[in-house]
């Protein structure tokens, strides 16, 4: 086992346990809020045991996924935005709780912690299928088009499975105004994957051939 990439998934981990832990414990004013408590254990224990298995069995893609040093310019900015959206959307779902602004359903939290969990199942067979998947928009040497499984139904299944999963957050936090906030992920997803295609286009051999056999983004039939 490699100790140093260890240590950093491992640092990486807790500080991203304590900052969401903060975000919405803080506004919230309490730690009864039960919802907050279920959406931690459905994003950090299925975390916690993906990173175990990267380790063990592919400790290089688990590093690709721990870089998340954008190269390019402008993917600078649709980071800064992510990150910001995800700050208002913490905070405003443990406010929603404080306040009692618009609480959604125990039913409808329930549904869409089924929902996070397939979006993180969906996640999961796309970090199975493409070894060189990396948080950063770069092509990398010896990579070559994946077009099967997911691939050969949309070209960026990646972003299918996290915009399932950024969509049903605040609906587990049972937040209604979160939902709202996490909307604008929609364009930003768009705005990365207009450069990130143009990347690959120059970049990887096959790519533009794999478009036009891959007609679709990121939803069947929609997008």
């Amino acid at each position: 086992m490699n100790t140093k990439l260890f240590i950093q998934a491992l640092t990486k981990f807790l500080a991203g346990l304590l900052l969401v832990g903060v975000l919405l414990f803080v506004p919230a004013g309490t730690f009864a809020y039960w919802q907050a408590w279920l959406f931690i254990a459905l994003l950090f224990v299925p975390m916690f045991i993906a990173g175990l298995v990267l380790m063990l069995r592919q400790p290089e893609l688990l590093r690709k996924r721990l870089d998340a040093k954008e190269k390019q310019d402008a993917q600078k900015w649709v980071v800064a935005l992510s990150g910001l959206m995800f700050l208002a959307m913490f905070v405003v779902a443990g406010l929603n709780h404080r306040f009692q602004w618009c609480l959604l359903p125990d039913w409808a939290v329930f549904v869409a912690a089924v929902l996070f969990l397939l979006g993180y199942a969906l996640y999961a067979e796309v970090l199975r299928e493409n070894v060189w998947l990396s948080r950063t928009i770069e092509v990398q040497e010896h990579q070559k088009v994946i077009d099967t499984g997911l691939y050969g139904i949309v070209r960026h299944p990646m972003y299918a499975a996290t915009l399932l999963l950024f969509l049903a957050m605040p609906l587990v936090l049972a937040s209604l105004w979160s939902f709202l906030i996490m909307l604008l992920y929609i364009p930003i997803i768009a705005k990365r994957i207009r450069n990130e295609e143009a990347v690959l286009e120059q970049g990887l051999e096959g790519y533009k051939e794999y478009k036009e056999r891959v007609k679709y983004k990121v939803i069947p039939f929609i997008w």
